[in-house]
């Protein structure tokens, strides 16, 4: 388990479902989205969970918030790029 602090936003990175590094606001300014899911326990049921198991929330970044969280999950130490964007030259 790890923490991401970006700004006022501490996030832990178990709860990380997914992310959008190309995203947009409605005004067109370039952003990144996380989608953060989180088990939704109640206190009264625990033997019984309902169909309703996780709670999604996308959260998103503009700014300097952005880029500083674009560079953490495009980096190689912490995330793999299972298709990379450069290609080594075909050799014949």
């Amino acid at each position: 388990m790890a923490f991401i602090k970006i700004q006022d936003v501490i996030i832990n990175t178990s709860y990380v479902a997914a992310v959008k590094l190309d995203s947009q606001t409605s005004s067109g300014e370039k952003s990144i989205s996380i989608l953060i899911t989180t088990p939704n326990f109640s206190l009264f049921s625990w033997e019984f969970m309902s169909e309703n198991i996780a709670h999604s929330q996308w959260i998103e970044f503009t700014g300097q918030a952005a880029n500083a969280l674009r560079d953490y999950f495009t980096s190689c130490n912490n995330v793999i790029d299972l298709m990379p964007q450069y290609c080594e030259p075909n050799i014949l």
